[in-house]
């Protein structure tokens, strides 16, 4: 019998938590894998993220919780180099986990994401975002994303992020990874780890 991928994600916030939850679920429905996904933070940002998954790894290590198939960590780019702020990550991994962790690393902020397919976008949501280039202002991309709403006469009480689920949807993942390479990124490690996974006798 066949069994769910155990996938944990550590985050910074309620709009990673947003995103990744229903892309994850997307891309592992496409390999016809299933998942069970578990948030372990999503609040607080980048230090309680990083905060909790020291906490984890070294509880892991102590074997005093079941190794999970996937580790995925998501933290903004912000205003650091892509590669800088995804070694940063990388390094505060122990090596035994380091084969199983996917990072999500939004360059420079996830709201970006959110918009990295423009028609995709429209067809969810009714009104396309303006196409920008890389901005790091920590607020460039939460306005443009909850102003888009607002133009397509929605309410955005959480500032846009409520619609995930259906922008993941319909997001063309080809052109949102033209669009955004840090997104490609995501999508190619976690796709190959998937495929990887979903090959091993207990999965398949």
């Amino acid at each position: 019998m066949s069994r769910s991928l155990a996938l944990e994600v550590f985050a910074e916030d309620a709009a990673h938590e947003a995103f990744l939850v229903p892309f994850v679920r997307r891309l592992a429905g496409e390999q016809t894998v299933s998942v069970d996904v578990r948030v372990r933070s999503a609040v607080g940002g980048h230090g309680r993220a990083m905060s909790e998954f020291d906490l984890f790894q070294k509880t892991l290590m102590q074997r005093r919780l079941a190794r999970p198939d996937l580790v995925v960590i998501c933290i903004d780019a912000n205003c650091k180099k892509y590669a800088q702020a995804r070694r940063e990550i990388e390094n505060q991994a122990v090596l035994e986990l380091r084969e199983s962790m996917i990072i999500a690393c939004p360059d420079p902020h996830i709201e970006r994401w959110y918009m990295a397919d423009p028609e995709g976008f429209a067809l969810a949501v009714g009104a396309t975002p303006a196409v920008l280039s890389k901005n790091c202002g920590r607020d460039t991309y939460k306005t443009l994303l909850r102003n888009t709403i607002h133009r397509a006469d929605h309410p955005a009480p959480l500032g846009g992020i409520e619609f995930a689920p259906e922008l993941v949807e319909r997001m063309d993942l080809f052109q949102a990874g033209k669009s955004d390479k840090s997104l490609k990124a995501f999508t190619d490690d976690l796709k190959s780890a998937l495929i990887r996974l979903s090959s091993s006798p207990e999965i398949s």
